[in-house]
């Protein structure tokens, strides 16, 4: 078996087991990267092989990078030629970053630099329901129950389903946008010149609106970060906010325990009480 035939057999295998299209494609990048670095055929690489492109390419890189990495490497070893040659090899500790959030007046100053009709209601969509910008890209008009107000993501990561709640503040916007897409005879929520809008496009335009705000380190990603800790911070149970974002475990949603700025500003100097 050669190397094409190996990467093939992983992707096939990849989409047996329900693997999304990101994860399809991380998991053939990780390996391709490391057998043209080796420079040798998949059933040759060692745990050396491994360790020697880790010190070379992945020393200043993230935990999560490396970890993702590795997992490429195990599941395409395990799955095809029944071996793990990561087995030995020591899993960089996790990092505990806090998520960057935004305040409810930064989220609106945001969304205020938005003109474009389209362009401002997909970022109102992804922090009004904590949407994954790839959630956002992947929406189909037939997701959505306008009757009940409510919208359906599809097979989001970790292969889960869940609904949303359209809010009022939204719904004439929506149905605007369903009426002008269903006009055009395009299946998507949101569609670009081919097919579905890409995510590129839309963490642009969250990048130029958040700098002509002049907020710093924004990203698609800090409007769903934002919309879990206001959550948190209007007393909505974390296990309901759990089921909103679509997190598998509770461990992952509990990062947004961490106390927010606003509520920093609310806590007084026990020195204030004596």
């Amino acid at each position: 078996m050669n190397n094409q035939q190996f990467l093939k057999k992983l992707e096939i295998e990849l989409k047996i087991s329900k693997a999304s299209p990101h994860t399809i494609k991380n998991y053939t990048k990780q390996n391709q990267v490391l057998l043209d670095f080796t420079k040798k055929e998949s059933q040759q690489i060692t745990t050396d092989d491994i360790k020697y492109y880790l010190a070379e390419n992945l020393t200043t890189s993230a935990a999560a990078t490396i970890t993702l990495f590795l997992a490429a490497i195990k599941y395409a070893h395990i799955t095809i030629l029944k071996n793990d040659p990561t087995l030995t090899i020591k899993r960089p500790k996790k990092e505990n970053h806090l998520p960057t959030t935004l305040s409810k007046k930064e989220v609106k100053l945001l969304l205020s630099q938005i003109k474009n009709e389209k362009s401002n209601l997909m970022i109102s969509l992804i922090y009004a329901a904590g949407l994954r910008v790839s959630e956002l890209t992947n929406l189909k008009i037939q997701d959505l129950n306008l009757p009940e107000k409510i919208g359906h993501i599809r097979q989001a990561k970790g292969n889960k389903d869940r609904i949303f709640n359209i809010p009022d503040f939204l719904f004439d916007q929506i149905e605007h946008q369903i009426k002008r897409q269903t006009k055009q005879n395009q299946e998507y929520l949101f569609s670009g010149r081919i097919g579905k809008i890409s995510t590129r496009n839309i963490q642009k335009i969250v990048s130029q609106a958040a700098k002509r705000a002049d907020l710093k380190n924004v990203h698609t990603h800090t409007l769903r970060h934002s919309f879990a800790t206001h959550l948190l911070e209007d007393g909505i149970d974390i296990r309901k906010i759990q089921e909103l974002l679509g997190h598998a475990n509770l461990s992952t949603t509990q990062i947004y325990t961490h106390v927010s700025n606003e509520e920093i500003k609310k806590i007084k100097s026990p020195i204030e009480s004596l």
